[in-house]
C-alpha cells in the first residue's frame, strides 16, 4: 500500500486551481479531486506498517488554522521542469503540524523525511521537457493567483493507487484538528 499524509483544499480553492490548469502542451494537469497540500509522502508499507502509522497518527494533537495559497513555479527550481505547482504561505501553524505528522510517521517505525518541506499543490507533471520559453510565460501570467485564507480543520492518510491514467487518492482515515482556542 502506498501512502501520504495531506491537507484537502475546499472545493472553491479546487475551482481557481482549476482555471490555471492549461494552456500547455505535453502537461498533465492534476484532476480537481486529487488537489492537495502533501504533509509527509510515506511510500509503500506492509498493512502491520499501516495500522502503526494509522494509530500514531491519531496522536497528533494541533488546532484548526488557516492556509493561503500564493503564487507559482515549478520543480526543480533549476534545471527542466517536471512539476508545477502552486504555492502555500508559510505558517507557523502548517509548520508545526507538518512537524507533528513527520514525528508520528517516525514513531511508527518509518524512516525520517530528510527533505525540506516545500508546501504545494501540484498542478501539472511533465513527462517530456516543455521549453523554458513556455513555462515562463505559463509563471508570468499566474504570478499573482492567490486565494482568501480558507479554514485547515482535519488532515487524511491516503492511499495511492497507481493506474493507467496516473495514480488514485483514497481517503483510509481522517483526523480532524481541535478547534482553535
Amino acid at each position: 500500500m502506498r501512502l501520504f499524509v495531506a491537507i484537502d483544499l475546499p472545493e472553491a480553492v479546487c475551482e481557481r486551481l482549476q482555471a490555471l490548469c492549461g494552456g500547455l502542451r505535453g502537461a498533465r494537469w492534476s484532476e480537481a479531486n486529487q488537489m492537495h497540500v502533501t504533509l509527509r509522502f510515506i511510500g509503500d508499507v506492509d498493512p502491520q506498517a499501516f495500522d502503526d502509522i494509522a494509530d500514531s497518527l491519531a496522536d497528533v494533537d494541533q488546532s484548526e488554522f488557516e492556509m493561503t495559497l500564493e503564487g507559482v513555479g515549478h520543480f526543480p527550481p533549476r534545471g527542466q521542469p517536471r512539476v508545477l505547482w502552486a504555492g502555500v504561505t508559510s505558517s507557523p501553524a502548517l509548520a508545526a503540524l507538518h512537524a507533528k505528522v513527520e514525528a508520528a510517521v517516525v514513531a511508527a517505525g518509518q524512516p525520517a523525511d530528510t527533505r525540506k518541506f516545500a508546501p504545494h499543490v501540484t498542478l501539472a507533471r511533465f513527462r517530456k521537457p516543455v521549453g523554458a520559453s513556455k513555462i515562463g510565460a505559463f509563471l508570468e501570467a499566474n504570478a499573482m493567483f492567490g486565494t482568501a485564507a480558507f479554514p485547515v480543520d482535519a488532515f487524511h492518510l491516503y492511499a495511492s493507487h497507481l493506474a493507467q491514467n496516473g495514480a488514485v487518492h483514497t481517503v483510509e482515515c481522517s483526523y480532524p484538528l481541535r478547534p482553535a482556542d
